[in-house]
């Protein structure tokens, strides 16, 4: 049953997503004189609510505080359980482009998508590449629109946070922009990784954590930044389990990741 429920979530994506090429390259056609390309994006994002509903296996719950101006850029910073994260993250009414790895891009439709959208393909293993992804996201956040990035670099195997990477720290406090970090619970058994048939029901937990500022901060506060953010994210995870914060710290110890034992009241619920 869960094969032939994954091979029809699969399908109604696809065909979705190929037919949201229509309206995201109309609009795209029209966005020219917005380097953002906000509308553009926009157009897209509107896309996630709807592959959230049409699955049987997820429910979203969402807490925390919506920015007051979608205009206002933010670096957004969150951990990654799972490549449903991007449908997830992407249901907030704002515009935010994708940090992403490259190989998205290279995927029918949906690397046609991201282009078209201006999502950055970034090469985790190429520094030279990785650094011009950076400058592009840079564009971006001066153009008045966020950008998300993932600094574990990849999903997470365990449920666990692993280590944080310094770029999207080291670009806010360059920027001289807040960071929103969000946190993400639960998404890693909708689409286990190296699989393409989807878990069990279950209910994703997501939330808006407050936005930091780095005003008055350099790259040498960097470091305590990062930790500082990733603890948060960390704490998060952990109420939502109502385990301790050690055992959803990937870095603290071989302990085995914690099941999910609690749910928090949430200001958002959709299917």
């Amino acid at each position: 049953m869960r094969i032939l429920k994954s091979l029809w979530i699969w399908f109604s994506s696809v065909a979705l997503l190929t037919l949201w090429l229509i309206p995201v390259g109309l609009v795209r056609l029209f966005d020219r004189r917005d380097p953002a390309r906000y509308r553009a994006g926009r157009t897209l994002r509107r896309l996630a609510p709807i592959l959230v509903a049409i699955n049987p296996m997820w429910k979203l719950r969402t807490e925390g505080t919506l920015v007051s101006d979608p205009r206002r850029p933010y670096v957004v910073v969150g951990n990654h359980q799972s490549f449903a994260d991007i449908p997830f993250i992407s249901t907030v009414p704002w515009e935010m482009k994708w940090f992403a790895k490259a190989e998205l891009f290279k995927i029918p439709v949906l690397g046609w998508l991201m282009r078209l959208v201006g999502d950055i393909p970034v090469d985790r293993h190429d520094r030279r590449r990785a650094a011009q992804a950076l400058i592009l996201a840079a564009q971006f956040l001066r153009n008045r629109c966020s950008v998300v990035f993932f600094p574990e670099g990849t999903r997470s195997r365990d449920g666990r946070v692993g280590g944080f990477s310094d770029g999207a720290f080291l670009l806010a406090v360059r920027e001289g922009l807040p960071i929103l970090p969000v946190a993400i619970d639960g998404s890693g058994d909708c689409l286990p990784k190296n699989s393409w048939v989807f878990g069990q029901p279950r209910t994703v937990q997501f939330a808006l954590l407050p936005a930091i500022s780095t005003d008055g901060l350099t790259s040498k506060d960097v470091p305590d930044l990062r930790n500082q953010i990733r603890q948060q994210i960390i704490a998060q995870i952990a109420t939502w389990r109502g385990v301790p914060a050690e055992s959803v710290d990937g870095l603290a110890s071989n302990q085995p990741a914690a099941a999910d034992k609690s749910q928090q009241p949430y200001i958002n619920n959709s299917r």
